[in-house]
């Protein structure tokens, strides 16, 4: 384990999420994987289905982060194109890996053979490595710190499951909540004030509005759990001492 704080990207890949058609679930999950791998989820791009959209979100993304994952566009129809245009990002061609073809070739015997529509799953960046799929037999693709997965979302959990502790990282991010029916402007420099007391903490204020009341939660995170556990004891202690009431875990 290391202090280094690891980061990585996503780029959600697909016309469907822009247009509204299909409602994104893959941020969530992934976010929450990588932090258990002790990666911080920086930064997420929606990309069209456009090679040159694609092109330049994968070179900014994967340059500034250790890590870019993809989602979408590795499926069998025409408009897939984001093995091409990675390929084209990284300046490399793109072959079938033999691999991919193998394990098509098994998945798809008893379901109506390996066309070429489906045998284009098998399309990589030359050079790439496999992530396995036992879902859909259909591999994800890892070549350099670029990880291009599927966009369905149990088929993307799979592949991070095939990941699991592979990956360089660094601490896992804790947290713990507290809430209440506080307006967030009104404790502004309180909460400002427990952050800075305690370096190597960030508190996140996420408000709300229910039943004709505001309210907010407050979302302390730390790598270190003692750490965690003083900064969250004085948030709490300068909160009640300001006449709100707390309730631990959030409303």
């Amino acid at each position: 384990m290391t202090t280094r704080i690891w980061t990585a990207a996503l780029a959600v890949i697909g016309d469907e999420i822009l247009s509204g058609r299909t409602q994104d679930m893959n941020v969530a999950q992934v976010a929450a994987w990588l932090n258990v791998q002790g990666i911080r989820l920086a930064e997420v791009r929606i990309v069209p289905d456009k090679t040159d959209a694609i092109v330049e979100a994968v070179n900014i993304l994967r340059a500034r982060n250790d890590y870019l994952f993809t989602t979408g566009g590795i499926g069998p129809t025409h408009d897939d194109i984001t093995v091409d245009a990675i390929a084209e990002a990284l300046g490399v061609g793109v072959v079938f890996h033999p691999k991919a073809v193998a394990v098509l070739e098994g998945y798809y015997a008893t379901r109506g053979g390996l066309t070429d529509a489906r045998k284009r799953m098998a399309r990589v960046p030359d050079g790439a490595d496999l992530i396995e799929n036992r879902m859909s037999g259909a591999p994800g693709i890892r070549i350099g710190n670029v990880f291009i997965m599927a966009g369905v979302p149990h088929i993307t959990a799979r592949m991070l499951d095939a990941l699991t502790g592979t990956l360089e990282g660094g601490l896992p991010v804790l947290s713990r909540t507290v809430g209440g029916w506080i307006p967030e402007s009104e404790v502004a420099e309180l909460l400002g004030a427990v952050e800075k007391a305690h370096e190597g903490v960030a508190i996140g204020s996420y408000p709300f509005f229910r039943d004709g009341r505001v309210g907010a939660n407050f979302v302390v995170r730390a790598t270190d759990a003692a750490l965690l556990d003083a900064c969250m004891a004085d948030l709490t202690e300068r909160l009640e001492a300001d006449g709100r009431t707390v309730v631990a875990d959030g409303i």
